[in-house]
């Protein structure tokens, strides 16, 4: 056997693919797109025309086309559009030649494949990601409109202005759209040429073997004493034996020169182009998905004491926020009540579990059924799920009148602070009895402020404060206020602070003492949670705990497109990155005397180390095949510089390194 002293590259680096003494055919892998005949150009001046002497220069024995060239350079007389004293004349123009298209129509083809480029697509995802910054940094009106106030009063100026370009609702904005929408088509019409043509490549057969196979990168050449057509089919079991798509030449076919054709293409890796389309296809389901889901999806939040519960209408939820094709009275109508919340901690006061034991009805006349909702297990009602996302406590307040009558009474969630569950308490109690005042006639209302320590210890440096989460020796510390809180007055106000601007701070009298301004009541001791000295002589008594819990409704029927496009995204991207593609080529040529000449080479699009040794163990598993081993004229393979036969090679290759090299790689254009 001889091997050729070629670059161990699989690559095609080095080697002219228009070389007719290596390729027959120019294309190395996928050909490009074919043009109908009435849509070529009419043949002009200088247009590459084959001669007679091209036929004769490429030589019949190397599989070659004939050399073509131009009009001009076959002199002048020569051509179809010479006149009668030798001088060139142009050809006139074709009566079925392409005609000329409309202003607009050439713009609108321009402007469609610079839309559907891989660069705009590009272009318009960094855009996408640059227009949801604002939606993160500036409050949103759908998700929190209180803050989108709070953002106007602060920002008198540049809030109209904002809100004009529709940064207070980012996702829903005329801009955000426009550039979601071309994204997409830019995507889909990116994509569909791809598709278009790798679908008809995986129905295409390999393309021809090379003249000379043996003479590309990493190819290899021996003489077996096998028939060509026994060998190619030995060639081709290997290579099936490979998983490789084997697409040997007809019986019939015949060489340029008119000899048989034994000769078996093979190629490998599909799945990389395949892989890279499913991942773009993927990613625009993906995108669709969450379109989808914001359009036909909502959400709300709500906050539920123990015993109390919620049913899935716009006004049962503190928050809510549902897509632009959500009609908000027509939710599902289930309903759900939080029965007991249990929460255990570790001796440092880490979370150990939260559990929320609901009782619910899918549907107005549904059987009541009963559940656990813990976190990261939600509950499913339909194509809702219910999660829990929060927790605390909910003092229970009584306001007595003068003679001890119930005025008012009520559970108020405190909102948590920290890891002990020290937590902020506003009271607002809108009616209290007392008479106006003031020309205006303005109401009497009280309000208090406080903290609630679930495990109250006295710190002589920050005063009460709580060291463990859970409700030991629950302790609340409040300062009251009476006045106008405007609640009357149709404008939203946070439920957690407390306007001061038109009420007044009052003493009391409790566990700390008479007249203070800030008192501390202890809610397990019945002797000093009672507090005196309100307004009109009223008292209040904080009696009893409750812990809530914080649950989100979430409905978005798209998301499981969502989910199985993330998953073939990741399927594809693996496939495009691991999976190589390459062919192969065996060429078996007759010998005078019997047996055969065997060529083997390949190309690779990647990975050349990889591919140089997969084509050197495939080229020796079909050598082996090829040459038995009681042929005796196999033997072992030729010194280097020797010939199979012992005769001089044409051009051997001198001892000195430099030489060798560039002999090496100028021996793949060898004719």
């Amino acid at each position: 056997m001889s091997t050729r002293p070629t670059a161990p590259s699989g690559h095609v680096d080095g080697l002219r693919p228009d070389d007719p003494a290596v390729l027959e055919a120019p294309e190395a892998f996928d050909p490009p797109a074919p043009r109908s005949a009435s849509r070529r150009a009419p043949a002009a001046r200088g247009a590459v025309q084959p001669t007679p002497e091209a036929d004769h220069a490429a030589g019949a024995g190397t599989g070659s086309e004939p050399k073509p060239r131009t009009a001009s350079e076959a002199g002048p007389g020569t051509g179809a559009d010479a006149r009668p004293d030798g001088s060139a004349e142009p050809a006139p123009p074709r009566a079925d030649g392409p005609r000329p298209r409309a202003a607009w129509l050439a713009l609108l083809v321009r402007s469609w494949r610079q839309l559907t480029s891989m660069r705009t697509a590009l272009v318009l995802l960094f855009l996408l990601a640059l227009a949801a910054v604002p939606g993160s940094l500036i409050p949103q009106r759908n998700l929190n409109p209180l803050k989108v106030e709070e953002y106007s009063t602060d920002h008198p100026t540049l809030a109209p202005w904002l809100d004009r370009l529709s940064f207070f609702h980012v996702f829903g904005a005329p801009w955000f759209a426009a550039i979601y929408l071309l994204l997409f088509i830019s995507l889909i019409g990116c994509l569909w040429s791809r598709v278009h043509w790798h679908a008809r490549a995986l129905f295409t057969a390999p393309p021809k073997a090379p003249a000379r196979p043996g003479r590309l990168p990493g190819g290899s050449t021996w003489t077996s004493p096998l028939d060509a057509p026994d060998a190619v089919d030995l060639a081709r079991g290997v290579l099936r034996g490979r998983r490789f798509r084997v697409a040997p030449a007809p019986g019939d076919a015949r060489r340029p020169d008119g000899s048989p054709d034994h000769s078996v293409a093979a190629e490998k890796g599909y799945l990389r182009e395949s892989g890279n389309l499913v991942f773009h296809l993927a990613l625009v389901a993906l995108l669709a998905g969450m379109g989808l889901g914001s359009w036909f999806g909502y959400q709300g939040t709500v906050l539920v004491v123990t015993g109390n519960g919620f049913a899935n209408t716009l006004i049962s939820y503190d928050q809510y926020s549902g897509g632009e094709l959500v009609d908000a009275a027509g939710l599902p109508p289930f309903s759900v009540n939080l029965d007991q919340f249990s929460a255990s901690y570790q001796d440092n006061g880490q979370p150990a579990d939260f559990r929320a034991d609901v009782s619910y009805q899918s549907d107005i006349d549904a059987p009541v059924r009963t559940d656990t909702i813990r976190v990261n297990h939600p509950l499913r009602i339909g194509s809702a799920k219910i999660y829990l996302i929060g927790h605390g406590y909910a003092p229970h307040f009584v306001l007595r009148d003068s003679a001890g009558a119930v005025v008012w009474e009520s559970y108020v969630p405190c909102t948590p602070r920290d890891g002990m569950f020290t937590s902020t308490c506003t009271v607002k109690i809108p009616d209290t009895g007392l008479p106006p005042t003031g020309e205006r006639r303005e109401p009497q209302q009280l309000a208090f402020s406080g903290v609630f320590t679930p495990t109250t210890v006295l710190d002589p440096g920050h005063g009460y404060v709580s060291t463990y989460p859970a409700a030991r020796a629950p302790g609340l510390t409040l300062t009251g206020f009476v006045g106008n809180l405007h609640l009357n007055e149709g404008i939203p106000q946070n439920v957690y602070a407390v306007d001061t601007r038109d009420m007044t701070q009052f003493t009391m009298t409790g566990p700390a003492g008479k007249d203070r301004i800030a008192q501390v009541v202890a809610l397990s001791n019945p002797a000093q949670r009672t507090l005196t000295g309100l307004p009109g002589g009223m008292s209040l008594e904080v009696d009893g705990l409750h812990e809530f819990a914080t649950f989100q409704t979430k409905s978005d029927p798209y998301k499981g497109l969502v989910l199985g496009a993330a998953v073939v995204i990741v399927l594809g991207l693996v496939a495009s990155l691991r999976v190589r593609r390459r062919r192969v080529w065996v060429r078996a040529t007759p010998v005078d005397g019997g047996g055969s000449t065997v060529e083997v080479g390949g190309l690779s699009r990647s990975d050349a180390q990889g591919f140089a040794a997969e084509l050197a163990a495939l080229s020796e598993e079909i050598r082996l095949d090829t040459t038995p081993d009681d042929d005796p004229s196999a033997g072992d393979p030729p010194a280097a510089g020797e010939a199979p036969d012992g005769e001089k090679p044409a051009a051997a290759m001198p001892a000195d390194p430099a030489t060798s090299t560039t002999i090496s790689a100028t021996s793949e254009r060898e004719p």
